[in-house]
């Protein structure tokens, strides 16, 4: 795995002293941000700051390290709560901040499978951990709990930034009417309210099913040899 994170001499000296990778993060996620990821360039990264191309390599590799940064960067505003007595509380707190930081940040959701070692993404994964613990969760039971709440809030805002990412709001309208068009095709769907916004808004659906998910969680079982600890 040639990940940025993973390279030794990751902090060796660079040349170029009036460039660094603050900056060129910085630049990368405002291009980011305006036209996604399969836009982004070196060049017109180096562009935005005005420099060449050349002077980038001496701070970051390819452009694959600049984008394992910039989804770093986009942790950095998911907040980290002081841990209070409610263990759920707080991973509610960090889950409901990691949603936002996405959606604020449409291409950053897609590129979450990339190596996640950045240190503002595992100072985040260390504070959802720690207080699965202090909900009395440890062995198999924390790393299940760990990924589902993970996948969860990943899967949900890769579903949201799909059907906002053209700007057009109805988009989704189209596609309840296409369901509604043919009920004995899709009885269950038409009936459901599938893709019905003003039945089933995003915010409503993603907060009660983070509440069904943090009950799943906090009847886990303890899965490991260290015993459980004791709920708050």
């Amino acid at each position: 795995m040639d990940s940025i994170w993973l390279r030794e001499d990751e902090n060796r000296p660079r040349r170029a002293p009036q460039l660094n990778r603050p900056l060129i993060v910085g630049a990368a996620v405002t291009l980011l941000d305006a036209d996604g990821s399969d836009a982004l360039t070196m060049r017109r990264i180096a562009q935005a700051l005005g420099v060449t191309s050349t002077a980038l390599y001496w701070h970051v590799r390819t452009k694959e390290d600049v984008l394992d940064l910039a989804v770093d960067e986009i942790f950095g505003e998911v907040p980290v709560p002081e841990p209070g007595p409610d263990w759920a509380a707080d991973v509610r707190t960090l889950i409901i901040g990691w949603r936002a930081a996405m959606l604020a940040h449409p291409w950053a959701a897609a590129l979450i499978g990339r190596p996640m070692l950045g240190p503002q993404v595992l100072a985040r994964t260390e504070f959802l951990q720690s207080a699965l613990v202090r909900g009395g969760l440890d062995g198999e039971a924390l790393a299940i709990a760990t990924r589902m709440l993970a996948d969860y809030v990943i899967g949900a805002a890769v579903t949201e930034t799909a059907w906002r990412r053209s700007g057009d709001t109805s988009d989704r309208a189209t596609a309840r009417r296409h369901i509604t068009a043919a009920p004995d095709a899709y009885p269950t769907l038409a009936g459901s309210g599938h893709l019905d916004d003003a039945r089933w808004p995003d915010d409503v659906l993603f907060h009660r099913g983070l509440d069904v998910l943090l009950a799943a969680v906090a009847a886990l079982p303890a899965g490991g040899a260290g015993g459980r600890a004791e709920r708050s």
